[in-house]
Formats: C-alpha cells, structure tokens, sequence
C-alpha cells in the first residue's frame, strides 16, 4: 500500500518559478525511479523529469536547463523546480514512481493525482 501525494502546483507567470513536490508513504523498503510527468486534455502523459534512486536524471528536451529533478531516498520524495516557465508547460503533473519495493515482497508502480500548473503570458 502505496501513496503519492503532491504539492506547489499553481499559477505563474511567464519567466517565473514554481516547485512541485512528492512524497511517497507507506511500508516502502526502495523506490527505483522517481519522476514528473505532465499531460494535456486529449493527449498522452509525457515524460518531463526522471531520477534514479543513484542520482541519474533524464530530461525532456523542452524542459532541460530550466527545470531540476531531485529526490530524497531517505523520506522517499521528488521535487521539480521549475524555472523560466512558458505558457506551453501549462499541464496537470503527475509524480510517479517506479520499481517500487515493499517491504514484505512486491515490486510495482504508483502515480500521484496530479496538480495543475497553469502559465500565464
């Protein structure tokens, strides 16, 4: 038994910044992936950010070197620090989480509920 819950959605202007972040609770032993994913109405989920529980990240390009991955193994939570915002990263974000260990035996994924960032320009 597994739960995402997200945070820092909201509305920012055009150059501006927001944080969104994610924990992860329950009888959790390791997460293997941890990530942001975003989506439109009437479009597929897309990749936007994903960390390794050993650090490595993987960026889609039209976010990469504007926003930051990071993650905490320890509390078991991601954040997305988003900076230099458009008005076309306008999308409900979903945390995921992959390869996720529980302890007693199990091995599968989790997604968040989603918060909406909103863009103005």
């Amino acid at each position: 038994q597994v739960q995402l819950v997200e945070s820092g959605g909201g509305l920012a202007q055009a150059g501006g910044s927001l944080r969104l972040s994610c924990a992860a609770s329950g009888r959790i032993f390791s997460i293997n992936l941890m990530g942001w994913y975003r989506q439109a109405p009437g479009k597929q989920r897309e990749l936007v950010a994903v960390m390794t529980r050993s650090g490595s990240t993987r960026y889609a390009d039209s976010v990469r070197g504007r926003f930051t991955i990071s993650r905490d193994n320890a509390k078991n939570t991601v954040s997305l620090q988003m900076t230099s915002l458009k008005p076309e990263d306008k999308d409900v974000y979903y945390c995921n989480a992959g390869g996720v260990s529980i302890m007693g035996g199990g091995n599968t994924d989790y997604w968040g509920k989603g918060t909406l960032v909103t863009v103005s320009s």
